[in-house]
């Protein structure tokens, strides 16, 4: 069996894997870095490319050549984002957290076992880190990735452990799923996970779900710093701050009816 045919659902399936392709390089792209990249033969291909720019999914330059993600897209989108996203609904909560804090917040979901960053408050000092909003990062090794992860039910949280790469990126980052469970267990006793420079050098973190009333997972958020500025004990004063806008976005977003995660 062929790569193409092991992609699912036929040619929808096909297309965006190629918008997925094209939205890697986070940068106008030309026709040979993508086939170099893509599951399909050259023929198909081009085929599906042309398509999703007749349908403004993409845009095409003729003079260059570049492919970039297209109006159409960009437009689908913000809509998603404003009408279907917890990151709205989050805002003036973050908004708060903020200004009480004067710390770096982050608003995330869990996204294919991955952390995708939906939303971000800069410190009023502000600090160079890798998140930002729309990024995805990995979800073993960051603060609101394992607060996710540890509210995940059982079958879930296996499912969700299964696929983490647990690359080390600095000498504390978990390497291992039973070590990592271990932490996932101590993350659920405790309601508040911590990134102890797991991901970064330097950058902390404390976090904590965003739960519905029922206990439904919807995100986590978290406070994030650095160990120029502050400690781990610093960042636990705010833990019940922490907590309160959790739950407050967590109730907002049961209100209304934003699709739980794992299950």
């Amino acid at each position: 069996m062929t790569a193409e045919a092991d992609i699912k659902d036929g040619t929808v399936g096909k297309a965006l894997a190629l918008l997925d392709i094209v939205e890697s390089f986070q940068a106008p792209v030309r026709f040979n870095d993508i086939l170099k990249q893509s599951p399909f033969p050259k023929p198909s291909t081009y085929r599906l490319l042309q398509t999703l720019v007749s349908q403004e999914m993409l845009s095409h330059n003729e003079d260059s050549g570049h492919y970039t993600i297209g109006s159409r897209l960009i437009r689908l989108a913000h809509s998603a984002w404003k009408n279907a996203s917890l990151a709205p609904i989050a805002a003036p909560f973050l908004d708060a957290l903020s200004n009480a804090t004067g710390e770096t917040i982050h608003l995330a979901k869990l996204d294919n076992a991955q952390t995708l960053y939906l939303d971000k408050r800069n410190a009023r000092k502000p600090i160079e880190m890798f998140s930002n909003a729309g990024k995805i990062g990995p979800a073993y090794c960051t603060g609101v990735g394992k607060a996710m992860l540890a509210h995940l039910n059982a079958a879930a949280r296996d499912r969700h452990v299964a696929q983490q790469s647990f690359y080390s990126y600095t000498p504390n980052t978990f390497t291992n799923a039973a070590d990592f469970n271990i932490e996932l267990d101590a993350i659920k006793h405790r309601g508040v996970s911590f990134d102890v420079e797991e991901h970064e050098p330097s950058i902390i973190c404390i976090a904590v779900p965003v739960l519905g009333p029922q206990g439904e997972l919807y995100g986590a958020i978290s406070i994030t710093s650095s160990t120029e500025r502050a400690s781990l004990q610093d960042l636990e004063r705010y833990k019940t701050d922490l907590q309160n806008t959790a739950q407050q976005i967590g109730a907002s977003a049961a209100a209304w009816m934003l699709p739980k995660l794992g299950g």
